[in-house]
């Protein structure tokens, strides 16, 4: 039976909940509802994740360099894996993330693999907008992603130092 380490980090957008096993990050889930026992069974790696957030949130990280757990199926991988190559404080339409993944025409299946993605922010679907520049669906709210995607044009824009 996997092992499984929880942290509750408060943020700028909300209560977020990071999971841990023996192999890495396996979940980041938005808290949408008060949170009554915020126990956390923290590991060193949870308190790295917490950092490179709390840096992320203050504009001073635009990549982060954490060992992710995730499973899924061999094509839910691959757009997960395309979605960390989206640059920060830019946004792909789901079109882009097809071709991005050799499937071009599979805009549908990238949209239902973004939706299923363990772990947003970390893997940025945020990124993902519609064809027209709409923001379309996000699992923690179209207000969060708007908050994330103002964050790094805001940031972007200052051109603060990086990693």
């Amino acid at each position: 039976m996997k092992s499984i380490n929880t942290l509750y980090l408060p943020s700028p957008i909300g209560i977020l909940r990071l999971e841990a096993d023996q192999n890495g990050i396996c979940r980041l889930a938005f808290c949408h509802t008060a949170v009554e026992n915020m126990g956390s069974s923290v590991s060193p790696l949870l308190t790295e994740a917490k950092k490179q957030l709390d840096e992320y949130f203050a504009g001073k990280r635009k990549i982060f360099s954490l060992p992710l757990s995730f499973q899924g199926t061999a094509f839910q991988i691959r757009v997960w894996e395309a979605l960390q190559k989206i640059p920060y404080g830019e946004t792909w339409y789901y079109g882009q993330l097809a071709e991005a993944v050799g499937n071009p025409r599979a805009c549908r299946a990238v949209g239902m693999a973004n939706n299923r993605n363990p772990l947003p922010i970390l893997i940025p679907c945020h990124r993902v907008i519609g064809k027209n520049g709409s923001l379309t669906g996000y699992g923690g709210g179209l207000d969060i992603k708007e908050k994330l995607l103002s964050l790094e044009q805001r940031y972007r824009e200052i051109g603060e130092d990086t990693q």
